[in-house]
């Protein structure tokens, strides 16, 4: 399909509340008239039957243009998922962030694992596109990641390295935003176990940009061969490729699904490249313009307010 009929599913909201939709072009369509279901109602509700929703969501993308179904007017987008589930964040998986990461710490590079490794963040620290994110009071050392997200559209357990892109409903684009001032708690000593503070470091209100819409993964390809990249106020800070993971999104499936089930609507953020300001000594301030990108998933932006 062309750009303008792939299948971008998005959230809005218009004067009948928050709805499932999918963008064509520039214009918004709801998802429920479109397919004459109205369990379509939230993407949420897509991705709990996604095996037989997808299908329809594709035909009626495709038919669209033959059909008298008229866009929403005065649409506005949200985070394609606006309450997820879990969100599972790889931590350290490129290797040339690692490697900035060992320098502006003054660490050891740690040698790849036998198996990923992923922290959480907060699902009510989702926010859309065009969105203005608050700089949290208690900190001032704001940082940017790009990362691809993958959605999961079905129950995952045990699931082996070979089929465990068949978990994956489709993929977006998101921002993890970090306070790297409370990474560590300073009334903690060195080498206590509880002296890194990941919930604080990685949890603020607005710190998972999510969006502008999430392309079902056959849509995608291979999701190892994505151009991924991340600006601050124009000026590129990030730029890479998908293909330098350290663990794949394959084996990070295949590692978390053997710890906890995966459910529809949970979230992986696969890691993200080297160019974080804390590399750099710089940190986001008020004003700021984010906005990061990956090939095929549009662009994604965001204000620091």
């Amino acid at each position: 399909m062309s750009a303008v009929e792939s299948t971008r599913i998005v959230t809005y909201r218009a004067d009948r509340g928050e709805r499932a939709g999918l963008l064509v072009g520039d214009k918004v369509y709801d998802a429920a008239n479109l397919t004459g279901d109205q369990r379509d109602v939230s993407v949420m509700s897509i991705l709990g039957n996604w095996d037989d929703a997808s299908a329809r969501l594709t035909d009626a993308v495709r038919s669209r243009l033959s059909n008298s179904h008229e866009p929403v007017s005065d649409a506005e987008l949200l985070a394609p998922l606006t309450s997820p589930g879990t969100i599972y964040c790889a931590g350290a998986n490129y290797a040339d962030h690692a490697a900035e990461m060992a320098r502006a710490n003054g660490t050891q590079i740690r040698p790849k694992s036998d198996r990923s490794w992923h922290f959480l963040k907060s699902s009510r620290a989702v926010v859309g596109p065009g969105s203005t994110v608050e700089l949290p009071r208690n900190s001032s050392k704001i940082d940017w990641e790009v990362e691809l997200a993958a959605v999961i559209g079905r129950k995952c357990k045990d699931v082996g390295l070979e089929h465990a892109l068949d978990y994956v409903a489709g993929y977006s684009v998101a921002i993890d935003l970090s306070a790297r001032d409370l990474s560590r708690r300073l009334d903690v000593a060195e080498g206590s176990p509880f002296k890194m503070d990941w919930m604080s470091h990685k949890n603020f209100d607005g710190s998972c940009p999510l969006g502008p819409f999430i392309v079902p993964a056959n849509e995608v390809g291979d999701p190892q061969d994505l151009g991924i990249e991340l600006s601050v106020n124009g000026e590129l800070k990030q730029k890479s490729t998908t293909a330098e993971m350290i663990f794949s999104l394959a084996e990070q499936i295949r590692d978390l699904s053997r710890q906890i089930t995966l459910w529809p609507g949970d979230i992986i953020l696969t890691g993200t490249p080297a160019g974080v300001g804390t590399s750099r000594g710089e940190f986001l301030k008020a004003g700021d313009v984010v906005a990061a990108r990956i090939d095929g998933l549009g662009e994604l932006r965001t204000t620091m307010g």
